[in-house]
């Protein structure tokens, strides 16, 4: 069998949306009040700290940084569901008695660390294929990936804040390639998930500052499309552009913006599809 062939992504384009969301974060979490640390997030399980301390553990670990052994067996945790998970929770307790302020000088120390590792890295290394979340791909793919991670957890900061995204908050590269990202799993979604039939032609029509169309045709395999050849979707969804990011991520719907669903064409699998979105381990 031919290997996949990798996603080549231009380095400077990744980078200005993975170092844009890290300063998001640092600046929407500076002075925060350490009870609001706490504030619970719609990750089961999860307060902000936690979320920082995932995010400073996936940083880590990328660094070279090892895990720190954890107090109890996290793997029995309700919320653990993989070993990416048992990772995860060993940093989030590890971090969880430490003040609000110092983890937020812990996360900006890892940034900055792989802020100068990645400026740095060569163009074959930012090419070359590793191991990441989604299969075998090019070290910059898995650094888009961080850029998702990063900028679904930020929603989820300001979810947990009750601040969320203005409108001009939402539009910049972060979200461009968070976007970019999902999109490049919608095949797999239709398909594989939501079980559409062949010929299906299922366009998503997201409105509000994260507007842009996502086209999935199935032809034997699903993939994505730049247009249809002339021919009608056979499917349509509109919604809001943060919210299908937070359908897609597994999340509730964000209270702040609109929650409408609009569902056209064969509605059966425009539903069948809504229901499956999520594909986020």
């Amino acid at each position: 069998m031919a290997d996949r062939p990798v996603t080549k992504l231009d380095k400077s384009e990744v980078l200005a949306g993975l170092f844009a969301v890290w300063d998001d974060i640092t600046a929407l979490l500076g002075g925060l009040p350490e009870a609001e640390w706490e504030a619970a997030s719609p990750l089961p399980g999860w307060d902000v700290k936690a979320l920082v301390a995932h995010m400073i553990g996936t940083e880590s670990f990328l660094a070279g940084v090892p895990a720190p052994q954890p107090d109890i067996d996290v793997s029995t945790l309700g919320h653990v569901r993989n070993d990416i998970g048992v990772m995860n929770e060993c940093w989030v307790r590890h971090l969880s008695a430490e003040t609000g302020a110092d983890v937020l000088k812990r996360f900006k120390d890892i940034t900055d660390d792989r802020r100068k590792a990645l400026t740095s890295m060569s163009a074959d290394e930012w090419d070359a294929v590793t191991l990441t979340p989604v299969g075998p791909e090019s070290y910059g793919r898995f650094m888009r990936v961080r850029v998702f991670d990063c900028w679904m957890h930020e929603q989820d900061i300001r979810e947990a804040l009750r601040w969320p995204s203005s409108d001009d908050q939402l539009v910049g590269p972060a979200s461009e390639l968070s976007l970019d990202e999902i999109a490049g799993t919608m095949g797999y979604v239709v398909r594989k998930r939501a079980n559409a039939p062949e010929g299906s032609r299922v366009l998503f029509e997201l409105t509000g500052p994260l507007s842009r169309s996502i086209r999935v045709s199935v032809d034997g395999r699903a993939q994505l499309v730049d247009d249809f050849g002339g021919q009608e979707p056979t499917a349509t969804i509109r919604l809001d552009g943060l919210q299908f990011t937070r359908l897609a991520g597994g999340r509730p719907l964000c209270p702040a913006r609109s929650q409408d669903i609009d569902l056209g064409g064969d509605k059966e699998v425009a539903a069948q599809v809504v229901e499956h979105l999520n594909f986020v381990i």
